[in-house]
């Protein structure tokens, strides 16, 4: 009677019927049952996160294995550097004299007074020539020197020495002006002939940065950009070679492994002109057909620094000889870049010079490699799988271009898939349906899955 007396009373002060309490388990506000719309909006984001463009948006290409030589780009790491001898001209023992030389010449009691010195002349300043006695006497046009009281006198293609026997035996045998014994005659050189070369270079480039912080990096022009040089080349110095140590040296990395020589007479420069102006009228007629590269001007001299093993020089001996109004063009290679873009970070990027670089080294010049965040979304840090499907656009010599695919983790292993990269082309590093369904199933784990785990 005491229980129920109290349970009346407990009864009484709370006014409930005494129930038992339910767990937490099962509350009704600790169950989470989104809605169909919520649910397909939180799919499609994670969609998004994750990069799934190969099943919305897939590319057909050619696998790298399968593509032709004739789109395969030329390797660079075989070359080998030409011998820089042949890029100069050998000089004669003995120098001989022609047009543009500047010779002294005393003649006693003819050119020059007995009782008088002689003037004498000191060469310019990295001139190989003696100092020399006499008055200045040039050689003409005609190859001929002009004295008192002879005709004018042919000295071309003699020496110095030779020059001096023959003003002798005009003076004293020819025409018997002065005696025997007393035939004091010095020649000797003042001036060597020039050559009147301009040298125009566009290696002094440099990189910069990408404005906007990409990563990636430009070939921009600095102050160097396209230097230019007026040469006076002494006679038998005339040459690409000289051309280039008074210019700055070799080309650097930032030039192409090639020298360009157009010759500077007006019969050359008219037949250029001709050759362009027929090459338009020739393909200017039929618009749907792309028309054939530039054929190469005979005018313009190619002179190749880098050839592969095997391979002898193009050029002949004469072809390194430069003459008056000559012009050495040493190009730059700021074209010479490849382009990055999909998950690899937008930019571009100078090709090496001198080696190669294939698929697997561009992605690393990209600032990413293989095993790097391969969303940099939701699973940033978190891990996932890497994108392994590269995508590279290449333009073909007609003007079209060609899509080639290249599987990274058969290119760690197989040659054949490291792809060569070339001039122009664009990489674009994607993920296969495989790797974009695990990496949506690791992130809807981490979305879902961990927040349901700690909620229970």
């Amino acid at each position: 009677m005491k229980e129920s007396g109290r349970t009346q009373r407990w009864e009484g002060n709370t006014g409930r019927s005494p129930t038992r309490r339910p767990s937490c388990s099962l509350r009704p506000s600790c169950s989470f049952r989104p809605s169909w719309p919520v649910a397909a909006m939180l799919c499609g984001w994670l969609c998004m996160s994750c990069g799934c463009t190969t099943v919305l948006s897939p590319i057909s290409s050619v696998p790298a294995s399968r593509l032709p030589v004739e789109l395969l780009a030329e390797p660079r790491s075989n070359l080998v550097p030409v011998d820089l001898a042949r890029l100069r001209q050998d000089a004669p023992r003995d120098y001989p004299l022609d047009t543009g030389d500047v010779l002294a010449v005393y003649v006693e009691g003819v050119l020059g007074n007995v009782d008088a010195v002689p003037p004498v002349h000191f060469p310019e300043r990295g001139s190989d020539v003696l100092p020399g006695m006499g008055y200045p006497v040039p050689v003409r046009e005609d190859g001929c020197i002009s004295l008192p009281l002879v005709e004018p006198i042919d000295v071309r293609g003699l020496t110095v020495g030779q020059a001096e026997a023959r003003i002798r035996d005009v003076y004293l045998q020819q025409r018997q002006i002065l005696r025997p014994g007393q035939d004091r005659i010095v020649v000797s050189m003042i001036r060597k002939r020039t050559y009147r070369v301009i040298v125009v270079r566009e290696d002094g480039l440099q990189e910069a940065a990408v404005p906007g912080g990409t990563g990636g990096r430009v070939v921009s022009g600095s102050a160097e950009t396209g230097r230019g040089f007026v040469l006076n080349l002494p006679a038998y110095e005339n040459d690409v070679l000289h051309a280039l140590a008074q210019s700055g040296g070799l080309p650097g990395l930032n030039a192409r492994n090639e020298v360009q020589i157009l010759r500077g007479t007006a019969e050359n420069w008219e037949g250029r002109e001709a050759l362009i102006r027929e090459f338009h009228e020739l393909h200017s007629h039929d618009r749907c057909v792309c028309p054939p590269p530039l054929p190469d001007d005979p005018a313009v001299t190619r002179i190749a620094l880098r050839l592969p093993p095997g391979e002898f020089p193009r050029f002949q001996p004469r072809d390194v000889i430069l003459n008056d109004g000559d012009i050495v063009v040493v190009q730059s290679r700021e074209t010479e870049v490849f382009y990055t873009g999909g998950l690899l970070p937008a930019g571009q990027f100078p090709l090496p010079r001198d080696y190669d670089l294939d698929v697997l080294g561009a992605i690393a010049v990209a600032g990413r490699g293989l095993g790097g965040n391969p969303t940099g979304g939701l699973l940033g840090g978190l891990g996932g799988a890497s994108p392994s499907h590269l995508y590279v656009i290449r333009h073909t010599p007609n003007g079209q271009q060609v899509t080639i695919g290249v599987d990274l983790n058969r290119a760690i292993t197989h040659p054949r898939e490291r792809l060569l990269v070339q001039a122009g082309d664009t990489l674009i590093l994607r993920h296969t349906p495989l790797e974009e369904g695990a990496n949506f199933g690791l992130a809807t784990f981490f979305t879902f899955g961990i927040s349901q785990l700690f909620s229970n």
